[in-house]
């Protein structure tokens, strides 16, 4: 019994199953899942990674225009960088926000009706903290804003006569 190559029939029989095998695509999709399942997850964190970051963003932006608000109702100068302090810190720790380190600067401009207070907070935030993935590194978030002074409201005696209250 030879086949038509003269080959046994058995090879020949083996030769078309495996080319039948060849030409088969069943179980082709699981096998690609499987192959691209990582790089899917990896992606899925980056997307995630790059969340964070811009929420955390967003999060200082606010926080610098708390601390700015809160400088402009104090009656001084000191008594608004130690507001601007005071409320940044409160709203970053309702934030869930840790800083690495945290600076708040404030330009008062003499805190006299009409003036503009800005202020700058800077935050060093680590990665691993804010991500929860523990990716190596940290990220320094710097926003400013400027609120003005009500042009309305009174100031303290000592503080027009520029002495300390």
């Amino acid at each position: 019994m030879t086949a038509a190559y003269g080959l046994p029939a058995f090879a020949d029989a083996a030769r078309r199953r495996i080319r039948t095998l060849h030409r088969d695509e069943r179980g082709s999709a699981a096998a690609e899942l499987t192959l691209l399942t990582p790089l899917l997850i990896v992606l899925l964190l980056f997307v995630v990674f790059c969340g964070r970051l811009a929420d955390t963003k967003l999060r200082i932006n606010d926080v610098a225009h708390q601390a700015a608000r809160a400088a402009t109702l104090a009656r001084s100068p000191s008594q608004a960088t130690s507001n601007a302090q005071a409320t940044a810190s409160a709203a970053l720790a309702s934030a869930g926000i840790t800083c690495q380190s945290l600076s708040v600067s404030t330009d008062t401009q003499g805190l006299k009706p009409g003036s503009t207070v800005t202020v700058t907070v800077s935050c060093s935030v680590g990665l691993g903290d804010l991500t929860s993935l523990g990716v190596p590194g940290s990220r320094t978030f710097e926003s400013s804003f400027s609120s003005p002074v009500d042009v309305w409201r009174g100031t303290s005696t000592l503080a027009q006569a520029g002495g300390a209250p």
